[in-house]
């Protein structure tokens, strides 16, 4: 990806977004402590810990290009972890040339409930930044963007079990669509033709792929079903700060600031002891937050990345991407000691409540953690008192 000042064809951009939206702004739920606790409860960090092997984190923290045996690992890690969720995977394989030839590139599409009417899509890119020489080959890319890959599939796992059973689902709401998109990094330098590659080419099947309708109204597009896309970027290093770009979708940047600031207001955000051997800070403040507030308009800058082709059909975007760009990146330090797993908790906790009051899920309640404290010191307590022969009822 790489930034570029305002023009006349950001302008258009915004013109084409804001004018073919076709969802405003809406009111989300909010949900109640006991919800976020429970989307809390399973543990944020431990896929995302690359010192746990078996974390989704630690599987994708190789050097992977595309069309390479890495890239296809990574890719078939992906698609056995989704599959084995029950959800409709998809594998979009094309070929398109590129300064060093003809590459095969595969996308993958993971879909919840296929038969939705619409969806709210995730994304991110799996693939590594090729470089032709050693040591440079060996990339790894751990903000750029094997931490957000992995962070979309902890959120699958943690929220699957809330969407409603596929029997009973009515096939007529918004569903969860996750799409890993290859080939985003350019093998030379970047330009239209050299960047995006998967991107740029599954924009434009959706665009002429059309869905069933029962309706006599004009036939949809798969485009047309996307309500937002959402673009995970360089995340995972240290206090990253992340701008609101575009005017018609700064309500939902605004939901994504409020989802950090009810997890921090319940103390959810803080971590009181080492992670992963990393100095957490302890608890939340104010001065800790992700976001840089934002103004009524969009930006006059941009940063180019997997979200502009969508953009230029008019899907509706929100832009998640630390800038300034990590120090690490396109560097061989992009790796496992630029991330800072305090960080990855609070961007996966984020990510969990965003996505989960979006979609409306049924997420049950569970007792706040000081609520929880005290049941089990309540428990402690009976236990105790059992065994020095004490029973309900005595004095």
């Amino acid at each position: 990806m790489r930034a570029v000042p305002t023009c006349l064809l950001h302008h258009l951009l915004l013109w084409l977004s804001a004018a073919s939206a076709a969802h405003d702004s809406r009111a989300f739920p909010h949900f109640t402590a006991g919800q976020l606790a429970t989307l809390s409860a399973p543990d944020p960090t431990s896929q995302l810990d690359p010192k746990n092997a078996a974390g989704h984190l630690a599987k994708m923290l190789i050097p992977r290009p595309p069309d390479t045996a890495n890239n296809t690992l990574v890719r078939n890690y992906i698609v056995s972890h989704l599959r084995a969720l029950s959800w409709d995977v998809q594998e979009d394989s094309f070929k398109d040339s590129t300064p060093y030839g003809e590459k095969t590139f595969v996308n993958v599409i993971a879909t919840k409930d296929k038969h939705a009417a619409s969806k709210l899509v995730l994304s991110a890119h799996h693939d590594s930044k090729f470089f032709p020489d050693f040591p440079e080959n060996q990339f790894v890319g751990a903000t750029d963007s094997a931490a957000p890959c992995a962070i979309m599939l902890d959120l699958a796992t943690v929220l699957d079990p809330f969407f409603p059973p596929a029997a009973t689902a009515p096939h007529s709401g918004t569903t969860l669509q996750l799409v890993f998109f290859d080939g985003e990094e350019a093998y030379k330098q970047w330009t239209a033709t050299d960047s995006t590659y998967g991107s740029r080419h599954l924009a434009a099947k959706w665009s002429k792929q059309y869905v069933p309708t029962r309706s006599f109204g004009p036939a949809a597009t798969v485009l047309s079903t996307i309500e937002h896309l959402v673009l995970l970027d360089l995340l995972g290093a240290a206090s990253p700060l992340v701008t609101n770009y575009f005017a018609d979708t700064g309500w939902l940047f605004d939901h994504l600031v409020s989802s950090q600031a009810r997890l921090a207001e319940q103390g959810l955000l803080d971590v009181h002891e080492l992670v992963g051997g990393q100095d957490a800070k302890g608890k939340w403040e104010d001065w800790d937050s992700f976001f840089v507030p934002r103004t009524s308009a969009g930006m006059a800058w941009h940063i180019e990345d997997d979200h502009i082709p969508f953009l230029k059909q008019g899907v509706p975007i929100l832009h998640v991407i630390a800038s300034p760009f990590p120090r690490v990146w396109h560097t061989l330090a992009d790796d496992a000691t630029a991330l800072n797993l305090p960080t990855l908790k609070r961007w996966n906790l984020i990510f969990r409540l965003f996505t989960a009051e979006y979609l409306g899920l049924a997420v049950p309640e569970q007792a706040p953690q000081e609520e929880r404290e005290k049941e089990r010191r309540h428990a402690e307590l009976v236990s105790r008192l059992y065994f020095v022969g004490w029973r309900p009822g005595m004095d």
